[in-house]
C-alpha cells in the first residue's frame, strides 16, 4: 500500500480564477481577465489618461487612477473624486482587469470625474471585514493623496462619491455609514455613495434568490459560494458585514450619511436585498436614498457588458446623481 498523502482536490471554485484546495491552499489564475471579455477603448478615443500606483505597501495594494484628458475651455473648474471599489464577491478582481478598467473609463469621461479605482484584500486568504476595512483606509490614502500634483490641478476632494459594484458596493456603504460626511476632515467631504448591484446576503431567502434562473451571470449558489469564502468563521449571511440591513444590523439613526443611489438589476436575484436595504435606510434609518430598478439586466451587466443601450443607462443615472449632489449639504 502507498504512504503517499492523497492530491490535494478542489474544494471551492470561484469561475474558474479562484480554486480553494482540500489541503487549505488558495490557487488564482495567471489569466483571469479572459473571464470578461470587453472592448477597452483607446485612451485618446475616450479622452482619458490614467496611471498605476501602490497606495498600500504593506499588503501590496494598487489603485489605477483616471482623469480626463481635456476638461475644455467651459469646464475649468475642477471636478468630483469618484472612489470605486470592484466587484467579484470579495474573492476576485482587480483594478487592472479589462471590465472594471473600461468601466471607470465611461465614468471619468462622461460624468466627468476624476476616477480612483482601489483593490482591496481579497477571501478567502483576507475574509471579511478586511474589504471594508481596506476600503475605510484607500479613503485615508484619498485625503492624503489631495495634494498630489498629477490630481491636485483636477480634483475637486470637497465633492467626493464613494462608489462600488457588487462586492465593490458593500464596500461603499460599510465606508459611507462608517465616515459620514465629514469623516475625513474639512477639505474632503464625501458628497454621495453609488451602490451599483450592492453584494448583500441573508439566510432567509428571497423571491429573487428562489427564482434565480440558473442561466444567470450570478445564481444563488454562485453567491453563496462566494460568502462562504468571505465570511468570518463561524458567521452566516446575516452577520452585518454582508448583511448590513438585515436583522442583526446596528441602526444607522444617529449617522449622518450623504444621499445614497442604489441601482438593481430587473433580472438580478440581488435586487430584492437592494431594495430591502434601500427601504429599511430610507423608512427607519432616515437617510437619503434614491432607488432605481434597470429592467430586464442580470446581475454584474454593466462590468460584463459595458458598451450596451442599458449600460448607456445607468451612465445617465449616476450622472445625474453626481451632478444634483456634488454641492449638497
Amino acid at each position: 500500500m502507498s504512504s503517499l498523502a492523497p492530491e490535494p482536490h478542489v474544494v471551492e471554485d470561484c469561475r474558474g480564477v479562484l480554486q480553494l484546495m482540500s489541503d487549505g491552499t488558495v490557487r488564482r489564475s495567471a489569466e483571469p481577465a479572459a473571464l470578461f471579455p470587453v472592448d477597452v477603448p483607446d485612451d485618446d478615443d475616450c479622452g482619458v489618461e490614467w496611471k498605476d500606483v501602490t497606495w498600500d505597501l504593506e499588503h501590496d495594494l494598487n489603485a489605477r487612477l483616471y482623469r480626463p484628458r481635456h476638461l475644455g475651455a467651459a469646464n475649468d473648474a475642477r471636478i468630483p473624486v469618484v472612489a470605486y471599489f470592484h466587484g467579484g464577491g470579495f474573492c476576485i478582481g482587480s483594478a487592472r482587469w479589462p471590465n472594471f478598467h473600461t468601466c471607470c473609463l465611461r465614468l471619468c469621461s462622461e460624468l466627468p470625474a476624476v476616477v480612483l479605482s482601489f483593490d482591496y484584500r481579497l477571501a478567502p486568504e483576507h475574509r471579511l471585514p478586511a474589504a471594508q476595512e481596506d476600503g475605510a483606509r484607500a479613503m485615508t490614502w484619498l485625503r492624503s493623496s489631495s495634494a498630489e500634483p498629477w490630481l491636485a490641478d483636477t480634483a475637486d476632494f470637497a465633492r467626493v462619491f464613494v462608489a462600488g459594484d457588487s462586492a465593490g458596493g458593500n464596500i461603499a456603504h460599510h465606508v459611507a455609514a462608517g465616515l459620514g460626511k465629514s469623516g475625513l476632515g474639512p477639505a474632503v467631504r464625501i458628497r454621495g455613495a453609488l451602490l451599483l448591484a450592492p453584494a448583500f446576503a441573508g439566510e432567509a431567502r428571497t423571491r429573487a434568490e428562489l427564482e434565480c434562473p440558473r442561466d444567470a451571470f450570478l445564481t444563488t449558489d454562485k453567491w453563496d459560494r462566494y460568502a462562504r469564502l468571505a465570511l468570518p468563521e463561524g458567521a452566516t449571511r446575516d452577520d452585518p458585514v454582508i448583511s448590513p440591513a438585515g436583522p442583526r444590523a446596528l441602526g444607522l439613526e444617529a449617522v449622518e450619511m450623504a444621499p445614497v443611489l442604489v441601482v438593481a438589476g430587473g433580472r438580478d436575484m440581488l435586487r430584492d436585498r437592494n431594495a430591502q436595504y434601500a427601504r429599511r435606510m430610507k423608512e427607519e434609518w432616515g437617510k437619503e436614498v434614491e432607488y432605481v430598478e434597470i429592467a430586464g439586466v442580470d446581475h454584474g451587466f454593466f462590468q460584463t457588458d459595458p458598451w450596451s443601450e442599458r449600460a448607456d443607462e445607468l451612465v445617465r443615472i449616476v450622472r445625474r446623481f453626481v451632478v444634483e449632489h456634488m454641492d449638497s449639504e
